[in-house]
C-alpha cells in the first residue's frame, strides 16, 4: 500500500500526538509516586507515617480506579464519536485535572482529581495506538506503535529525574526564600 506524501505527514503528525501523549501519561504515573509523599506531608502535616502511607496508597487506588472507568468510557466512545476526537479529549481532561491537582488542600479532593486524572490517562493510549495502527500499512505500523510506547518510556525516566533533581531545587528555593513550593 503505497501512502501519499499527505498521507505519510498526517500519519506522523499523530505519531507525534500520540507518542508526546504517551510520554505525558506515563510521566504523571511516575511523578505522582515521586510526589505524592511530600504532597501528603503538605496537606496532613500532623498525620502519622502509617496514616500518610496508607493515604498514598488509597489515592493511587483511586486513580487506577479511574484509569479502569476511562478505559472503558474512551473504549465506547472511541467506537461511537472517534477516536481522534478521545485522543484529544482524554489528553485536555487529564491536562485539566492535573492543573487542579496543584491546588488541592484535602485528601478527599485529591481523591476526586485522581480519579478524574485517571480517567483522562486511561484513553490517550489505547485511541493512540488504535489510530495509528488503522491509518499505517501493514507492514510498517509496527515501527509507528514502537515510537509511541519508546516515548511512553521515556516519560518515566524524565519524570523519577524531575522529580528528584525537583524536590532538591524545591528545597533550595525554600532555604533561600521561605517559600513552599
Amino acid at each position: 500500500m503505497k501512502q501519499s506524501n499527505t498521507s505519510n505527514k498526517k500519519i506522523a503528525l499523530l505519531i507525534i500526538v500520540a507518542a508526546l501523549g504517551y510520554f505525558v501519561d506515563i510521566y504523571d504515573l511516575v511523578l505522582f509516586g515521586v510526589v505524592k509523599a511530600e504532597s501528603l506531608n503538605q496537606i496532613m502535616p500532623h498525620a502519622s507515617d502509617v496514616v500518610k502511607a496508607a493515604t498514598g496508597k488509597y489515592l493511587f487506588n483511586m486513580q487506577m480506579l479511574g484509569m479502569l472507568i476511562g478505559g472503558l468510557l474512551w473504549g465506547i466512545l472511541g467506537d461511537k464519536k472517534g477516536r481522534l476526537k478521545v485522543l484529544f479529549g482524554s489528553i485536555l481532561l487529564y491536562s485539566l485535572a492535573n492543573i487542579v491537582n496543584a491546588f488541592v488542600s484535602d485528601v478527599s479532593t485529591y481523591a476526586i482529581v485522581r480519579v478524574i486524572a485517571g480517567i483522562g490517562l486511561a484513553g490517550e493510549l489505547g485511541a493512540g495506538i488504535t489510530l495509528v495502527s488503522e491509518m499505517m500499512s501493514k507492514e510498517k505500523r509496527g515501527y509507528g506503535t514502537m515510537v509511541i510506547v519508546t516515548f511512553g518510556a521515556l516519560g518515566a525516566v524524565v519524570a523519577s529525574l524531575v522529580g528528584s533533581k525537583g524536590a532538591a531545587i524545591a528545597g533550595i528555593l525554600h532555604d533561600l526564600s521561605g517559600v513552599t513550593f
